[in-house]
């Protein structure tokens, strides 16, 4: 019998993904009333999003996994953020995605327009033309897309699956203060790793473990004063989690590599059908630096890292290690790219094959590509996943995934955009050590970032980038200070 008082419910849940050996929620039970705000917490891998996707109806109904339930209540109306934006677009462009939102509503036609302003207005977009094709935009602002059509449901719960986590500071403040807003009456079932602006929203904490199971349930105070210790040991962010860290890092030893000129640019641009995207009047970079390049969703970061890839067209000056760009047969003998999205890289068919690829297309001995490939599967927390296909992994998972397939022939230059969304503390901070050892060992690493505590404590230089342009260029004395 459905309880009204009751969002959302299941009982006995199991589950088990195809290739897994391991039962997924054995037994579990739980349930949501109507108005709760609550912060599903764990490590990266435990089933978080999965849990998501059973309690509304996603699982089995869009996607095929077997489950089991004694019990189950789904919501009536709810909606859907999910961590990729790309994976819930209908339509091509900015105004037809909301249009079909609200055309289902059967909103008027003429209403349209005001209402399309307003919901995007909400989550801080503007477009000087709605039809915007949505493939144009940045990371950050699909998005905010995505929330603006799941707000134009009007739904009473919604399932919030890290909404924020390829925006900036200022933004991801303004999607939290958008919820807030509008989620009074509402019931919030929300996964996020970025706590600050979530603390003061959420009323009881959800805390799994590794295997889904749930280890602590209750009123946020108690849990995150009592169960400090069991967050630290499975890597789940928390207050002071930083401070927490730093107290405990063992920086690796200095080799002091030799410097070299790695790129000198001037006057470089990336091109955007003929228009500059992207401009760096002047810089220039050497071997063993660590910059991390800052700024506003949409300013153009991503697209100064494929610029430099020469993804995109470029003009200006371009030279890598001495060598004109343009007379440089193939820049992946020099620089590895790890994108935003890590499914753009997937190449192979399991976890184990896609960090050997690389390996293997240099026809290595199968014997030392075995030995190579464990060892990064254990250091990346993978190795329980060696049989599974990349795109069955977690958001975090993938992430790892791409970078340990990345650097396993051990580049000059790394190119990294937001390594670490959706990654726990425990696999962000042995991420972070491992670029640290390749960096004092003389690798140049350029990351995209939008966390100010890796900027500080990581960073040898931070670039910003307004409006298309680097417009500041400076060292990190306080790196040097902090970790002195």
């Amino acid at each position: 019998m459905t309880n009204r008082h009751i969002a959302a419910s299941v009982t006995n849940l199991r589950l088990k993904f195809p290739d897994d050996p391991q039962l997924r929620f054995k037994d579990l039970s739980i349930s949501f009333e109507k108005g709760e705000k609550v912060l599903l917490l764990g490590p990266s891998g435990c089933g978080k999003s999965t849990f998501l996707q059973v309690l509304s109806g996603l699982i089995p109904s869009s996607i095929e996994v077997p489950v089991k339930t004694e019990d189950i209540q789904l919501p009536q109306s709810w909606g859907y953020v999910f961590q990729d934006p790309d994976t819930q677009f209908c339509m091509p462009y900015v105004d037809e995605e909301i249009a079909f939102v609200l055309e289902n509503l059967c909103v008027p036609r003429q209403e349209m327009p005001t209402r399309i302003k307003a919901l995007l207005a909400e989550v801080g977009l503007t477009f000087d033309d709605l039809h915007t094709n949505i493939q144009t935009l940045s990371g950050g602002m699909k998005q905010r897309l995505a929330i603006a059509s799941v707000l134009a449901l009007e739904p009473d719960v919604l399932f919030l699956d890290e909404p924020t986590a390829m925006l900036d500071p200022e933004g991801s403040k303004s999607i939290w203060d958008t919820v807030k807003n509008v989620s009074d009456e509402k019931t919030l079932l929300i996964v996020e790793h970025k706590l600050e602006h979530v603390l003061d929203l959420v009323e009881r904490i959800v805390l799994f473990n590794q295997n889904g199971e749930i280890i602590a349930d209750g009123e946020k105070g108690y849990i995150l004063t009592h169960y400090k210790s069991t967050l630290k040991e499975h890597g789940v962010w928390y207050p002071g989690v930083w401070e927490d860290y730093l107290r405990s890092r063992t920086k690796p030893l200095m080799n002091d590599p030799r410097a070299e000129i790695v790129f000198d640019l001037q006057g470089f641009q990336g091109l955007r059908k003929k228009d500059p995207a992207i401009t760096v009047p002047s810089a220039t970079i050497t071997t063993g630096e660590w910059i991390t390049i800052t700024g506003a969703n949409g300013a153009g970061k991503s697209t100064l890292l494929l610029s430099l890839m020469q993804f995109l067209k470029t003009k200006g000056t371009y030279t890598l290690f001495g060598n004109s760009v343009k007379k440089t047969r193939n820049v992946t003998e020099y620089l590895t790219f790890v994108f935003q999205n890590p499914e753009f890289q997937f190449v192979t068919n399991t976890v184990y094959d896609e960090v050997a690829y690389a390996l293997r297309i240099e026809q290595m001995d199968e014997q030392f590509i075995e030995e190579k490939v464990n060892e990064r599967l254990e250091c990346f927390g993978l190795n329980g996943l060696r049989k599974h296909h990349p795109y069955q992994l977690s958001i975090g998972q993938k992430r790892r995934l791409s970078v340990a397939a990345s650097i396993i022939k051990n580049p000059p230059v790394l190119l990294l955009d937001e390594p670490t969304f959706g990654q726990d503390s425990r696999n962000t901070f042995a991420l972070l050590e491992m670029l640290e050892e390749y960096r004092v060992n003389g690798t140049t690493i350029l990351m995209v970032t939008h966390d100010e505590e890796i900027v500080k404590h990581f960073a040898t230089r931070v670039w910003k980038i307004d409006d298309g342009q680097l417009t500041s260029d400076y060292f990190n004395v306080e790196k040097e200070l902090v970790n002195a």
